[in-house]
């Protein structure tokens, strides 16, 4: 550990030492800076250093340059230079306990969510829907949670959107109008998704986020990274999914009041796209969820170029700030400067909007909260070394880590259990068997006419009835938390 007192977290080095106080992590911060100054470094550094001190880390990496924490570095001559000036004992090149994941599974253990935990508000911003289609999709969902069905992939889905459609009538009546045209648009906005990769990312097994917080038989925290770089192309997907894991991990772990150490710490790298487009309400949810889940143990660090990609709301949660160099060529930027120097305690030494454009890179402008929780004086520092590998590690060492984790046997295959999908289909079937036995007594030919324009309308009935029955078998009412995510 670079600091070998357990109540600091020794990370930059200014005119002292610049130490982070671990019952503080759990505050949340921000990490910001233009392109090429040094963000992914000092992420690099937090999370090395939160792994030692038995600190598990998610880190959702999105231009894949992360990946050679899983390796020791190697000798390098800046390196050198800063270990001397910064007069660092017992530095040593180290690889950390590292796992990979991936959405596609492709680069990694794969990542998979069932529909029913990431529930209709934060689907609905993934599918683009409008408000009246929003609500429509969440009758769906409210239908499926009362009859206790899980909706576990998009099939699941597409056939309890169309279930509804078409008895939308009877349904109109209890929960609200169920439009055709909202159908139709949910329908194709579902198609839509499963090309682009949904098919994959919805299904089991589920990933359970408890297996992110655990450590290594070393006591070293394990660092989670999700390959975000096909992620990242779809920026809705992407930013969802991370808010998904944030309410998901609220609703799941118990109140643990004030720790010593969080429980885990995640890092959201281009944390802009999580507020981009967001509804107002939406917005309001994430600042409640940010607000609230410091008390579950669970530290959040947004990276970013600039603070102002950051609603006030969710800005004034982040007590922890490190602040890379800024570079003023248009009014516009001049304006982000000013905004970012305003946000720290002045420190009479500099000039804090000056020292911005001034910055090299490694170096920051960094405050931090003290062991009272009040922001301390914002400090010019140069953040430490890493010790693992600057770099991308290579795939086939990337390959062997993720085959031999206990996790991808756990994850590796999909599997498709019964559900919605196949109890609509099992109990139409069973409906059209049931009204073909009914009517196979000859008729009058007067009355087949009318017969045959009731089929369809008593086929619904039946699947109706009899999904309520299945309902009722399968368990009780599902329910939902503050981003409308499954309560375990």
């Amino acid at each position: 550990m670079y600091f070998k007192d357990e109540n600091k977290m020794w990370i930059a080095t200014g005119t002292a030492p610049v130490c982070m106080i671990p019952k503080m992590i759990n505050r949340h911060g921000l990490i910001t800076g233009a392109t090429g100054t040094g963000k992914t470094v000092s992420v690099k550094v937090l999370t090395e250093t939160l792994s030692e001190m038995g600190i598990p880390v998610f880190f959702s990496d999105v231009k894949g340059d992360v990946s050679g924490l899983c390796k020791a570095g190697e000798a390098n001559k800046n390196v050198d230079e800063r270990v001397k000036s910064m007069n660092i004992p017992d530095f040593s090149y180290n690889a950390y306990p590292t796992r990979f994941f991936d959405i596609f599974g492709k680069k990694g253990i794969p990542v998979r969510v069932m529909i029913s935990d990431m529930g209709p508000v934060l689907l609905s911003r993934i599918l683009g829907l409008s408000e009246t289609q929003t609500g429509v999709l969440q009758i769906i969902f409210k239908i499926a949670d009362e009859k206790g069905m899980l909706l576990l992939d998009l099939k699941d889905l597409q056939s309890m959107v169309q279930y509804a459609g078409e008895n939308a009538k009877e349904f109109s009546v209890n929960y609200g109008m169920i439009s055709t045209q909202s159908v139709s648009i949910i329908q194709r906005s579902l198609l839509n998704l499963a090309s682009s990769g949904g098919d994959i990312f919805f299904g089991e097994p589920a990933i359970d986020l408890s297996d992110w917080i655990a450590c290594d038989e070393t006591g070293r925290g394990y660092i989670n990274l999700l390959d975000c770089v096909t992620l990242i192309q779809n920026p809705l997907l992407y930013s969802t999914f991370l808010l998904w894991m944030l309410s998901a991990l609220y609703e799941m772990l118990p109140e643990a009041g004030d720790l010593e150490k969080p429980k885990m710490v995640f890092f959201f790298d281009e944390a802009h796209l999580l507020f981009n487009d967001a509804p107002k309400a939406l917005v309001q949810k994430i600042e409640q969820v940010a607000r609230l889940i410091r008390s579950k143990g669970v530290g959040v660090y947004f990276i970013t170029q600039t603070p102002s990609d950051i609603p006030d709301t969710v800005l004034s949660q982040l007590g922890n700030k490190i602040q890379h160099a800024l570079r003023a060529y248009t009014p516009k930027d001049q304006k982000a400067v000013k905004a970012a120097a305003t946000s720290f305690r002045a420190n009479p030494a500099f000039n804090t909007e000056t020292v911005l454009g001034e910055l090299a890179t490694g170096e920051v402008l960094i405050s931090l909260l003290d062991e009272k929780g009040a922001p301390q004086m914002v400090e010019r520092a140069f953040m430490l070394p890493p010790r693992s590998f600057l770099g991308m590690a290579e795939g086939e060492l990337v390959n062997q880590i993720t085959q031999s984790c206990p996790l991808y046997k756990k994850y590796g295959e999909a599997i498709d259990r019964e559900s919605a999908y196949e109890i609509l289909q099992k109990e139409k079937q069973q409906a059209g068997t049931q009204i073909q036995k009914a009517h196979t007594k000859p008729q009058a030919k007067s009355t087949t006419a009318r017969t045959t324009t009731r089929k369809t309308g008593t086929v619904n009935k039946t699947v109706s009835t009899v999904l309520s029955s299945a309902g009722r078998q399968i368990g009780r009412e599902l329910v939902r938390g503050l981003l409308g995510t499954m309560k375990k």
